[in-house]
C-alpha cells in the first residue's frame, strides 16, 4: 500500500471517506460456523452439520431462544462454502440450491425474525479460499447491490486468489459500493492479513475509513500453539496495532475456540479474557446444541462482556512481561480498569502472582479500588495503592481483574 501511487491513495480515500456510517461503536458479538463445522457440504451423511440454511437457522434459534442475544449475541453470520459454484444468468452470486433452497434472503429474513443480525462471506478474487465463486473488481457493485437486496447486516470479505494491486483497488472500491447501496452494513476486511498486519505494507489510517473492522494476522486454529502465538504478535506490535482500534473501526484477532477440542478450560479462559482487553469482536464458533455448562458459563460472563463492550473503545496493552507471566492493562469508563494476568508456563501447578495497584499504574482514585475476579465470579476486596493484590494463576491460564474505583 505504501508504495500505491499518491493520487490514488487521495482517490481512495475520497470514495471511501463516508464509511463512517455509525455502525459497531462497540466491537461486534455473535456466531458463525467456521472454526467447529468448516466447509462440510455433504448433507446427506452430516445433515445436522452441513454448511446449510438448517445449520443456520438452528443456530439462530438458539442465539434467540437460549439467552445469548441479550447477552449481546446478535450476528448471525455465513463463512465460505454457502454459494453455488456458478453465478446465475445475470451474473450475480447465488446459493448452492441444495443446501440452500429458500435462498439467501429467505434466510436473512428467518435470521431477522428472530431479532437478530445476518452476516455473509466472499472473497476479493477470482474465487474463496475453498474454490466457490469470489468478488471479482468487475462484480464489486454488482455484488454490492445483491447483498443489500439479501438484507445483509455485514460483509467479511476475504483475500484469497487476488494480488496485493488488487487488493488496493478492491478494498475500498467495496467500501464504496456498499455505501451507495444505502443499506447500513458492516464491512470486515481481510486485508491487512495477507499483507503481513504491519506498516508499509498495510496503512491503517485508509482502513480506519473505508473498514468497521480487520483481520489483523493469522487464522486461528484450535490450539494453545496458534491462540498463544496470536496473543503474542499483538502485544509485540502493539504500538502499531493499540492506537487505530475504536469505535468503528476495530482489530479482530479471529473467532472464539470457547465449546471445540482444543483448548483447555483455562487456555479458553486466556482467549476470552484478553479479547476483552484487546476490545476484539467475540465471535463464537461451536456447535451450541451441545455446548458444555462450563463453555457456556465462560461465554456468558456478562462482567467480561462488559469489558469488551466498553464504550470507550480503547484496547488494552500488555505493561509486563517475564519468562512466565504477560500483565495487560485496559482503561475503561468512569476510571475503571481491566488487567488480565497470563500464565505462559505448560508446566505445573498454579503459581503465585502478586501486583498493585502502584505496579500496574492505576492512580486515578487516591483511596484505591474494589477488585473483583471476573473468572472467579468473586469480590477480591478493597485495595489501596501500594496493597498487595496476591492471585494463583493456572500454566496457559489466565486472571482476569475488574477494579472500579472507590472515589
Amino acid at each position: 500500500m505504501a508504495l500505491l501511487p499518491p493520487a490514488l491513495v487521495l482517490a481512495l480515500l475520497a470514495g471511501a471517506s463516508s464509511l463512517e456510517n455509525g455502525l459497531l461503536r462497540t466491537p461486534p458479538m455473535g456466531w458463525l460456523p467456521w472454526e467447529h463445522f468448516r466447509c462440510n457440504t455433504d448433507c446427506q451423511k452430516e445433515p445436522d452439520d452441513c454448511i446449510s440454511e438448517r445449520l443456520i437457522k438452528t443456530m439462530a434459534d438458539r442465539l434467540a431462544e437460549d439467552g445469548w442475544k441479550e447477552l449481546g449475541y446478535q450476528y448471525m453470520n455465513l463463512d465460505d462454502c454457502w454459494a453455488a459454484k456458478e453465478r446465475d444468468a445475470q451474473g450475480r452470486l447465488q446459493a448452492n440450491r441444495s443446501r440452500f433452497p429458500s435462498g439467501i434472503k429467505a434466510l436473512a429474513d428467518y435470521v431477522h425474525s428472530k431479532g437478530l443480525k445476518f452476516g455473509i462471506y466472499s472473497d476479493l478474487g477470482n474465487q474463496t479460499c475453498e474454490g466457490y465463486p469470489g468478488t471479482m473488481l468487475d462484480t464489486i457493485q454488482t455484488d454490492a447491490e445483491t447483498f443489500a437486496e439479501w438484507g445483509v447486516d455485514m460483509l467479511k470479505l476475504d483475500g484469497c486468489f487476488s494480488s496485493p494491486s488488487e487488493k488496493a483497488a478492491g478494498y475500498p472500491k467495496m467500501s464504496a459500493a456498499l455505501n451507495k447501496t444505502g443499506r447500513p452494513i458492516v464491512y470486515s476486511c481481510s486485508w491487512p492479513a495477507y499483507e503481513g498486519g504491519l506498516p508499509p505494507k498495510v496503512n491503517y489510517t485508509l482502513l480506519g475509513q473505508i473498514c468497521n473492522l480487520w483481520r489483523n494476522f493469522a487464522d486461528i486454529q484450535d490450539s494453545w500453539e496458534s491462540l498463544s502465538r496470536i496473543i503474542t504478535w499483538y502485544g509485540d506490535h502493539q504500538d502499531t496495532l493499540q492506537p487505530v482500534a475504536g469505535p468503528g473501526r476495530w482489530n479482530d484477532p479471529d473467532m472464539l475456540l470457547t465449546g471445540n477440542s482444543g483448548l483447555s478450560l483455562e487456555q479458553a479462559k486466556a482467549q476470552l479474557a484478553l479479547w476483552a482487553i484487546l476490545a476484539a469482536p467475540l465471535f463464537m464458533s461451536c456447535n451450541l446444541r451441545t455446548l458444555s455448562a462450563e463453555a457456556k458459563d465462560l461465554l456468558r460472563n456478562q462482567l467480561l462482556i462488559y469489558i469488551d463492550q466498553d464504550p470507550l473503545g480503547v484496547p488494552g496493552r500488555r505493561i509486563a512481561k517475564s519468562v512466565q507471566f504477560e500483565v495487560w492493562k485496559r482503561g475503561l469508563v468512569n476510571h475503571q480498569y481491566a488487567v488480565a494476568i497470563l500464565n505462559s508456563s505448560t508446566e505445573g501447578a498454579a503459581t503465585p502472582y502478586s501486583t498493585s495497584l502502584a505496579q500496574l499504574g492505576i492512580e486515578d482514585c487516591p483511596e484505591g479500588y474494589k477488585v473483583y475476579d471476573v473468572l472467579g465470579r468473586s469480590f477480591l476486596g478493597d485495595y489501596g495503592p501500594g496493597a498487595a493484590i496476591s492471585v494463583q494463576v493456572a500454566p496457559t491460564g489466565v486472571v482476569l481483574l475488574f477494579l472500579r474505583p472507590l472515589c
